[in-house]
C-alpha cells in the first residue's frame, strides 16, 4: 500500500480531474436515466391515448347508428303507414327533389355503414358521420316540406279521392269487418290512390299484411297455394 500512496502523494493534482471525471459519469448516467424514465412514460401514455381513443370510437359508432337507425325508423313510418302517405304525399313522390335527395343521403348513409368498430379508421367514421348528419337533415327538411304543403298540389277531385281511399283503407284494416268487406275496401283504395300516390313496395306489402285475412278470402281455389 505504501508505493500507492506514494504514488498518491506524488500525483495529488489528479484528483480534480478524477473528480470532474466521476461527476461527469454520475451526470450523464444521471440523464440516461432520465430519459429512459421519459421514454417509458412517453410510451405508457401513448399506449392509453390508444386504448381510449379506441373506446372513443366505438362510443362514437355506437352513437351513429343509434342516430342511424332512428332516422330509419322515422322514414319508415311513412313507408309502413299508407295513412301517413296520403296525409303527406311528397314523402314518396320521386319528381320532388327534397324526396330525392333524402331518399339520395339515406342510401348514402346505409352504404357507409361499417359492420363494426374493430377496422374503423378516423377517416371512414368521420365519412359516416357526416353521411348520417345529412341523411337526419334531409330527411327534417323533406318532412318540414310536406308538413306545409301536404296535399294542397292536388286539385279538389283528387282530395276527394285522397279522402275516399283513407277511409276505406280502415276498413281494409279493420279486424272487425267480415273478409269480403276488407277485400272489397282494399281494392278499392288502390284504385282511387292509381295515379295520385305512389306506394313503395313495402308499402303495399305491409297494407296487404293487415288486409290479408280478406284477400285470402276472396282468393278462388285455384289460386290458393298449394
Amino acid at each position: 500500500m505504501e508505493p500507492l500512496f506514494e504514488f498518491l502523494s506524488d500525483k495529488w493534482w489528479l484528483v480534480f480531474p478524477l473528480t470532474a471525471f466521476a461527476g461527469h459519469y454520475a451526470n450523464s448516467w444521471r440523464k440516461a436515466s432520465e430519459r429512459r424514465h421519459r421514454r417509458k412514460v412517453e410510451l405508457l401514455t401513448l399506449k392509453n391515448q390508444a386504448r381510449e381513443a379506441g373506446k372513443a370510437s366505438v362510443a362514437d359508432l355506437e352513437a351513429l347508428t343509434a342516430t342511424h337507425d332512428a332516422t330509419n325508423r322515422r322514414w319508415l313510418d311513412y313507408e309502413l303507414d299508407v295513412g301517413k302517405l296520403i296525409d303527406f304525399p311528397l314523402m314518396t313522390d320521386v319528381r320532388e327533389p327534397l324526396t330525392v335527395a333524402f331518399l339520395r343521403a339515406k342510401r348514402d348513409a346505409d352504404g357507409q355503414r361499417p359492420h363494426s368498430a374493430a377496422d374503423l379508421s378516423p377517416a371512414r367514421l368521420d365519412a359516416y358521420r357526416t353521411a348520417v348528419n345529412a341523411f337526419a337533415v334531409a330527411l327534417d327538411v323533406a318532412e318540414r316540406e310536406a308538413c306545409r304543403i301536404r296535399d294542397s298540389k292536388f286539385s279538389g277531385p283528387e282530395r276527394e279521392r285522397l279522402a275516399t281511399a283513407r277511409k276505406l283503407l280502415m276498413i281494409a284494416e279493420n279486424a272487425a269487418a267480415t273478409p269480403a268487406e276488407r277485400q272489397a275496401a282494399y281494392k278499392r283504395a288502390r284504385r282511387e290512390l292509381d295515379g295520385l300516390i305512389v306506394l313503395p313496395d313495402v308499402t303495399i306489402a305491409a297494407l296487404e299484411r293487415l288486409a290479408a285475412p280478406g284477400l285470402d278470402a276472396g282468393r278462388r281455389p285455384s289460386d290458393q297455394p298449394g
